[in-house]
């Protein structure tokens, strides 16, 4: 006979969702995972990737290998674990998908009708992130409003376009739970940059610890919203957590902070007065950022379902290069 205790903790295991993370070895997705584990139970969050991950990974919780463009492989597991929601992180980002348009198409697009089409014959709560690269030159800038032109230049940004409203419209015609959120450029200690424009503001804080000195590849005064990845990770678990009346939209933008390079590094020179910065700028990274948001609007977020980031310019630096001179000690400890 079990006691009240056990019965309790039964009830609230079937309580939690049992959620699925593809493309989960990029910048979000083992992060995520973590945050998710503390909250629903580690065996309630499978990541997943087609490579092969570092064996923390393998320790911290369930991973296998899932391919996107697998339809039917990704419906199996789906189907044999139980999933309720899934989180879509597979994606070929601005930068590498400039280089590689026919694989951007593939992943981006046909492995996003996948996704949509499985979470739909399921009945699956499914989140797909965006960006501010789902905008675009004749977008306004300053501030970016939810809802406005967008007409992107990268191949990124239009399949990022396509899946917001692939997303909705799945919502009106099928009652699929769709949810999306336009992330800023997201900063992280713990993960390597992954080919986006926006990576400039990770690798100078790793470059500048190692050596003291940094070449930028965009202008010193390009300003582009960005967010600290604890903020944005608990944007998306809080997101995911909101009641579907409460969504007045199906994208949302989120946002933090918008700074320069240039700003960035008087920050960062508070802390490190010796860091020397130069600028050699990539002329197909600036036309990406010169079409991209430089404040990004997200009234609708913080009045819908209360989004408040915690984590302004100075907290990140300060978070930033303590996690990476920490981190580098330890390595060179062992």
């Amino acid at each position: 006979m079990l006691i009240l205790g056990e019965l309790l903790l039964l009830c609230t295991d079937t309580e939690h969702p049992k959620i699925l993370i593809t493309g989960g070895l990029g910048q979000l997705g083992v992060g995520l995972a973590k945050l998710l584990r503390r909250k629903f139970g580690k065996n309630n969050v499978i990541l997943s990737d087609i490579r092969k991950p570092p064996n923390h990974v393998y320790h911290d919780g369930p991973f296998i290998f899932s391919d996107i463009l697998d339809s039917k492989n990704l419906r199996e597991i789906v189907v044999n674990n139980n999933i309720s929601w899934l989180i879509h992180y597979s994606a070929v980002l601005s930068a590498v998908g400039e280089n590689n348009v026919a694989l951007a198409k593939e992943v981006n697009i046909t492995g996003l009708h996948n996704i949509l089409d499985i979470a739909t014959d399921h009945g699956l709560r499914v989140f797909v992130p965006s960006t501010i690269g789902a905008f675009g030159p004749s977008s306004p800038r300053n501030p970016t409003p939810e809802l406005c032109v967008q007409r992107p230049r990268t191949i990124y940004g239009v399949s990022k376009v396509h899946a917001e409203l692939m997303g909705e419209y799945y919502h009106h015609r099928y009652g699929l739970d769709f949810r999306c959120l336009r992330y800023p450029g997201i900063i992280s200690a713990n993960s390597n940059p992954g080919g986006g424009t926006t990576d400039y503001a990770v690798q100078i804080f790793h470059t500048a610890v190692k050596t003291g000195c940094f070449e930028c590849n965009l202008r010193s005064d390009t300003l582009l919203p960005m967010m600290y990845i604890d903020d944005c990770l608990r944007a998306t678990l809080e997101f995911m957590e909101a009641p579907a009346d409460s969504l007045l939209s199906r994208t949302y933008n989120i946002s933090a902070m918008s700074f320069t390079p240039h700003d960035l590094v008087q920050e960062m020179q508070k802390v490190l007065p010796e860091l020397k910065v130069t600028y050699n700028v990539d002329p197909v990274l600036q036309a990406i950022a010169d079409g991209w948001p430089m404040v990004l609007e997200d009234i609708a977020a913080r009045r819908d379902w209360g989004w408040k980031h915690e984590f302004d310019l100075s907290e990140l630096v300060q978070t930033m290069l303590t996690h990476i001179t920490t981190s580098n000690q330890r390595a060179q400890a062992n």
